[in-house]
């Protein structure tokens, strides 16, 4: 009987060095970029003069605040401040329905499944990327010198804003969708048109409706923000009403601007999960 040689270990970790174990660079990285984080997060608490102390000081004075907003109440402005939130809801839905109207033709350019060139994806990709990087606030303040203060500014910063998100998920989604469905309108003599048409929209449909209406909810929000710069709607109300120190006002505005929030959660919730079953069952 022959003896088997055994096989030289330390030959063997030198010729499959990702078998045996990763390299001490690979292994010295995550507790390295670790360290890199907190010291950048120590760095940031220090350089932005975060104190506990100024926190704890500030509880006393953010507890006064509220003893004042009690019992919130909206004097003779009830009606004043009804015709502000229809306003913000307006914006909301305006804004995000043409955001999302804007994003439909781009996000078929910028889908890789759909335009395969990189000359005209690759612009319409970077488009997306660059109105989607300044945030809605900047839009607002922008669109109000162009177009003047107003709810009109306000939706026009909505869709621009969403308009990049809106195009960037949508591509994704199409980009995403079975080849199976667009192989099958191509083997049945089906132009590039009805691919699309048949092909790719039954199935990003639902996904694109539940993307909307989630940054509808989203945008309720953002409505207010904008509002408190000019842009129109309850944020509006809600600025003037604290810079003249009216705290039960100002509590009474945010309890509207809650409730709004979680009726158009509760509503969009359920128009979510109906689009869901229906594709379901399709």
């Amino acid at each position: 009987m022959t003896m088997q040689a055994e096989p030289d270990l330390a030959a063997l970790k030198l010729r499959h060095p990702a078998v045996f174990g990763p390299p001490t660079a690979s292994r010295l990285a995550k507790p390295g970029i670790g360290l890199a984080a907190l010291a950048l997060l120590i760095f940031g608490l220090i350089d932005l003069d975060f104190s506990p102390q100024r926190i704890w000081s500030g509880l006393g004075q953010l507890g006064w605040f509220t003893l004042l907003m009690i019992p919130p109440d909206p004097g003779s402005s009830l009606p004043t401040y009804l015709k502000a939130m229809g306003e913000t809801l307006s914006i909301a839905l305006l804004g995000t329905t043409l955001a999302a109207l804007l994003a439909l033709p781009f996000s078929f350019l910028a889908a890789r499944n759909i335009v395969p060139t990189q000359l005209i994806r690759f612009p319409v990709r970077r488009f997306l990327d660059t109105i989607r990087g300044i945030d809605v606030l900047i839009w607002a303040l922008v669109w109000i010198n162009v177009v003047g203060l107003g709810p009109f500014a306000g939706v026009l910063a909505i869709a621009v804003s969403d308009c990049g998100a809106f195009g960037k998920l949508f591509s994704e989604a199409i980009e995403t969708a079975d080849r199976k469905q667009v192989e099958g309108v191509r083997a049945a003599g089906g132009n590039k048109l009805h691919e699309i048409r048949f092909g790719l929209l039954p199935q990003v449909l639902p996904v694109i409706a539940g993307q909307v209406l989630y940054f509808i909810e989203s945008n309720t929000r953002s409505a207010t923000i904008i509002g408190i710069v000019g842009a129109g709607g309850i944020g509006l109300q809600l600025a003037e009403q604290i810079r003249v120190l009216e705290w039960q006002k100002v509590s009474f505005l945010i309890l509207m601007i809650l409730v709004a929030v979680a009726a158009i959660d509760f509503i969009s919730t359920r128009l979510r999960f109906a689009i869901i079953g229906k594709r379901a069952v399709t």
